[in-house]
């Protein structure tokens, strides 16, 4: 990993962690796959955060820029009932 994590300076820490742990679960469904409760549970905290939308689709778009990894598909995955969570 070769890029930064889109993280905003108002947030506290822990705050920090939780979108971090939320971007190290979509890095991991891309290299090895994840399962549907780590996606949802990581997404949940994540939203705690970042609840409007706009902000959440400016972060996973800053989060594509950086990594390569788009979030919305593995969101939607783990939404849609699958298991276990690949990214392709």
């Amino acid at each position: 990993m070769d890029y930064n994590y889109p993280l905003r300076m108002d947030w506290s820490t822990d705050e920090m962690i939780a979108v971090t742990e939320f971007y190290t679960v979509i890095e991991k469904a891309y290299e090895e796959g994840v399962k549907r409760n780590d996606v949802l549970i990581a997404y949940e905290k994540f939203k705690k955060i970042v609840p409007s939308k706009a902000e959440e689709k400016t972060l996973f778009r800053e989060f594509e820029q950086a990594s390569g990894y788009k979030s919305y598909p593995i969101v939607k995955a783990a939404s849609s009932g699958e298991e276990i969570i690949q990214g392709k």
